[in-house]
């Protein structure tokens, strides 16, 4: 079900993608934006984990290195029925954990320094047990792909707003108040 939401949601993004395109650019201005949307939904579903977790300063860990939190993992992914995720680590003191990936054959999970200094190892596997039911619902796909799209959208907004001009200009600045309006959560 999942997969049909995703693909609703995909197009929903890209045909407003392309709205904001016409707005700023008329169907020139569609057709370019079809294309960013083709190129960033592909980029989105196949290499945002790889980017996410590169952006966070996250490594990948093993039994070696981190036999703790790879058996928490381990455990936790046979109990509901996942392959072994790869487990990342981030050094950072503020307790924090994330799943990302496609699916659950290309999913991974990383947790901060800060969450397995702060909380217990009981603890640790009930926030590792909640990031894996995001994987497991593929909420992960849904998360990455509404993210990708939606800083799209705003670098779209950006561009009209800085090369929209004459009778276009009041377009670009639609374009900003309608990204705006929809992507931003006070």
């Amino acid at each position: 079900m999942n997969y049909l939401r995703t693909a609703i949601l995909l197009s929903g993004l890209t045909a407003l993608f392309m709205g904001v395109g016409y707005l700023i650019g008329g169907s020139g201005g569609a057709l370019i934006a079809f294309l960013v949307a083709a190129l960033t939904n592909f980029f989105a579903y196949w290499k945002s984990d790889r980017l996410l977790l590169s952006t966070h300063g996250a490594h990948e860990v093993d039994a070696h290195t981190e036999p703790e939190l790879v058996q928490i993992v381990a455990e936790l992914a046979e109990r509901a029925g996942l392959p072994m995720l790869r487990v990342y680590i981030m050094d950072n003191p503020q307790p924090n954990a994330f799943a990302t990936g496609r699916n659950p054959r290309h999913s991974a999970v990383a947790a901060t320094t800060g969450l397995l200094e702060l909380l217990s190892p009981e603890e640790g596997a009930g926030v590792i047990a909640h990031e894996l039911a995001h994987t497991k619902n593929r909420d992960t796909l849904i998360m990455t792909v509404t993210a990708t799209i939606a800083g799209a959208l705003s670098m779209l907004a950006n561009v009209g707003t800085l090369f929209g001009g004459g009778h276009r200009e009041n377009g670009a600045r639609t374009g900003v108040i309608a990204t705006v309006a929809i992507f931003w959560r006070p």
